[in-house]
């Protein structure tokens, strides 16, 4: 069983805002499973279900967080004793990255949390820093004054279609970590960031 988190913010007023951008990628890899993330269990909206791909199968638990960003480690440590997996090989983290312009997407597999504080929650809660994280790229491509307002604004329509692409992409990379190693998808997306700089 692997565990995939996406980071964000529960109600309606945060629903497309950049800092939801883990909540809105896990959304689309449970579309393309066809369910929904809609079971209320340990502090989180969960759903169970399979990636399948190239004759290989995997059991996930896609997960958004209720507790709000900043404590997002509360639920996340509880599924991860529920479900008995191991961090460093089992839990793969979504989430928005304002340091990166919107459309990036770049994978790691471990370090610190880059004043995020929802993976810092994430990171205290757990005890350690070694586990996969799919970063999205939410910045404005130039220096922001107040970052929390940012990310917690709206998307601007001109942005849905990018918006759209990174979290196909990001789906793609989950899938891909997921039944073929961290390795592999961080060789293909992250050259691939590397070669459209």
């Amino acid at each position: 069983m692997k565990l995939i988190v996406g980071l964000g913010n529960p109600g309606i007023e945060y629903q497309f805002t950049p800092h939801n951008m883990g909540f809105l990628a896990v959304d689309r890899i449970a579309e393309q499973c066809r369910v929904r993330v809609s079971n209320r269990h340990c502090r989180a909206l969960t759903s169970q279900t399979r990636i399948e791909g190239d004759g290989k199968a995997e059991e996930i638990l896609l997960a958004k967080p209720e507790t709000y960003m900043n404590l997002s480690g509360m639920a996340v440590r509880e599924l991860v004793a529920e479900y008995e997996v191991e961090p460093e090989k089992d839990v793969v983290v979504i989430y928005d990255e304002l340091d990166f312009p919107l459309g990036t997407v770049r994978i790691r597999q471990r370090g610190s949390s880059a004043g995020h504080n929802g993976l810092e929650s994430i990171m205290g809660a757990l005890g350690t820093q070694e586990f996969m994280r799919i970063r999205l790229g939410v910045g404005p491509g130039h220096p922001v004054r107040d970052g929390a307002r940012y990310v917690l604004g709206q998307f601007k329509k001109s942005q849905y279609k990018l918006v759209d692409d990174v979290l196909e992409r990001a789906a793609e990379a989950a899938k891909m970590i997921v039944l073929e190693g961290a390795a592999k998808a961080m060789n293909k997306f992250n050259q691939r960031e590397k070669e459209a700089e």
